[in-house]
């Protein structure tokens, strides 16, 4: 099963101060054999070059074990304006859905590299995501749960020691 879902409207309050809960429309495709599912700004953003700003989406996503979703800046931001998003590609991992810290809640976090100053008006769409198939090593010995939201697999790994 992978469908997206709006987060709670108390999750809502919390993380997007400027929009109405009304307003937030789920991910869709805009043909029939395209890929990505365009997510749509809740709040008008605006990027002065060389400004960057986390974007909250007011989605969640729940999907099989043995996939993520994949997020990807829209091709017309990056190719006319430059945008580009930190991380270059997000990745949403199955159990990120319905995490203690934020519900799964989905962020972006975009950067202007162009030289002017770029708006993305509430309603705009400014990201695509993918459903993205994996497969894991024969000898893969991950066990452990998610506990909490973005970067919370990162804490208590042996992978430094």
């Amino acid at each position: 099963m992978r469908k997206f879902e709006k987060i709670s409207a108390l999750e809502f309050e919390k993380d997007i101060l400027d929009g109405k809960y009304e307003d937030l429309v789920l991910p869709r495709r805009s043909t029939k054999n395209s890929a990505g599912y365009d997510f749509i700004s809740v709040i008008d953003i605006n990027l002065k070059p060389g400004e960057r700003k986390i974007i909250p989406t007011g989605i969640k996503v729940i999907m099989n074990e043995n996939e993520f979703l994949a997020l990807y800046i829209r091709s017309s931001l990056g190719f006319k304006y430059n945008i580009r998003m930190c991380n270059q590609v997000g990745i949403i991992d199955a159990d990120y859905y319905g995490n203690s810290d934020n519900e799964g809640h989905i962020y972006v976090c975009l950067e202007n590299e162009g030289k002017e100053e770029i708006n993305i008006k509430k309603g705009d769409r400014f990201v695509q995501g993918i459903f993205t198939p994996f497969l894991i090593t024969d000898d893969d010995t991950a066990t452990e749960t998610r506990l909490g939201g973005i970067g919370s697999t990162n804490k208590g790994d042996d992978f430094n020691e």
